[in-house]
């Protein structure tokens, strides 16, 4: 069975981790703080927090808005269920937008959703293709007017946030640049899927206006991510810094650095190696998918957009769910390993029951029910890429004819 996504785990990154466990130090140290400075480099972020997932760092970063009770968050209605959960974990109410073509958030929808109580967009980079943020920055200073903060963060910002969902998206560019800096905040994970993995793990890429003091920032989400601890163990090793106090009833959400010294050994790879080859897979499949009458490939670069190339996100044209779903199976009983990426929000019991209805997302709708997500990974032969277009296709034709 040719598998659908497995991590590179190969010599270089088992003797890092064993070097990190001969250490002595493997909860947060200073692996952790090296990975966060090689990232703030790497992406030209203004400042870097690891932790240990995609969803506590936005969650983190909203709070640190001081988002709650009351105030609203637009979100794409296609998205894995995290970008919500954090905005009800908030007491906030997340407000669903349908998405384009390209499965990402419509600027315009966006700008229909805005209202008094709206404190951030969060775009989701689905597959890795960056979101319109020139548009969405459009929108956000057109609102200005509307924006009510509640807070002194937000009071400082003077706008709506934009904080994207860049779980899919690290080593993606636009208009030639890394995603970095052009929004307020890009929160990246490193689950075991994603391209640069640390087993689990996720960071908060910030870059809020020159007003605020990046240095308070990351103090701020390291202290909440350590139960409100006001030092953490790294700081306390100092001579006569034992002492601590907790500012905070915080949350339990560090990196370790068992995590950070895969992170490093893969951030260290990435652009010359990793990314190269996950692009030269998805090419492949574009290649060869976009001559099939049947198939509608993603976009993966356009005049401003460059993926990261997680995901191929391929659909079936014209097929119902049920003809979807029979193709999927027909593939794997080929002995190939295929997903679906995301059965969206507003199908899900959680958002259903909270009045949700996926008929009011109607692009969203369409783009699930044809989707199939197909194997990507840095270890894949060319002889494994045949077998997958070659499952495909003849599990399509299959079904279709």
């Amino acid at each position: 069975m040719i598998p659908f996504s497995p991590p590179r785990i190969d010599q270089k990154i088992i003797d890092e981790v064993v070097d990190t466990l001969k250490s002595g130090w493997i909860t947060t140290g200073p692996k952790t703080k090296l990975f966060e400075r090689k990232l703030m480099d790497y992406s030209g972020a203004k400042g870097v927090f690891c932790c240990n997932a995609n969803t506590n760092g936005m969650e983190l970063f909203l709070r640190y808005l001081g988002i709650g009770p009351g105030d609203e968050v637009i979100v794409p209605a296609y998205t894995y269920c995290a970008t919500a959960n954090v905005v009800i974990h908030l007491g906030a109410t997340p407000i669903m937008v349908d998405v384009l073509d390209d499965f990402t958030i419509d600027p315009k929808q966006v700008k229909q959703a805005i209202s008094e109580r709206t404190k951030a967009i969060m775009p989701v980079d689905i597959g890795g293709l960056p979101a319109n943020y020139e548009a969405l920055w459009d929108v956000i200073l057109a609102s200005k007017s509307l924006f009510k903060p509640n807070g002194d963060a937000q009071g400082k910002l003077g706008r709506i946030a934009l904080v994207a969902d860049a779980a899919h998206s690290i080593g993606a560019r636009v208009k030639g640049e890394l995603l970095g800096r052009q929004a307020d905040a890009f929160v990246y994970s490193f689950h075991a899927v994603k391209n640069l993995t640390t087993a689990e793990g996720g960071a908060v890429c910030f870059s809020l206006p020159d007003s605020f003091d990046s240095s308070e920032i990351y103090a701020w989400l390291n202290t909440r991510s350590l139960h409100g601890q006001s030092k953490d163990a790294l700081a306390k090793t100092q001579i006569g810094a034992w002492e601590y106090d907790v500012v905070d009833a915080g949350w339990k959400c560090n990196m370790t650095d068992l995590q950070a010294a895969i992170g490093l050994v893969e951030l260290e790879r990435y652009e010359q190696d990793t990314l190269p080859k996950r692009k030269s897979i998805a090419d492949y499949y574009q290649n060869y998918f976009q001559i099939q009458p049947w198939a509608l490939t993603p976009i993966l670069k356009d005049q401003v957009r460059e993926s990261s190339y997680h995901l191929y996100l391929l659909r079936i044209k014209g097929v119902s769910r049920m003809q979807r779903d029979q193709i999927i199976d027909r593939i794997f009983a080929k002995g190939v390993s295929v997903n679906v990426h995301y059965k969206p929000l507003p199908l899900l019991q959680a958002y259903t029951s909270r009045g949700y209805e996926i008929d009011d997302y109607p692009i969203t709708k369409g783009l699930w029910e044809q989707e199939i997500s197909l194997p990507i990974f840095y270890d894949m032969t060319d002889g494994q890429m045949k077998t997958v277009v070659d499952a495909v296709t003849s599990s399509v034709l299959e079904v279709i004819n």
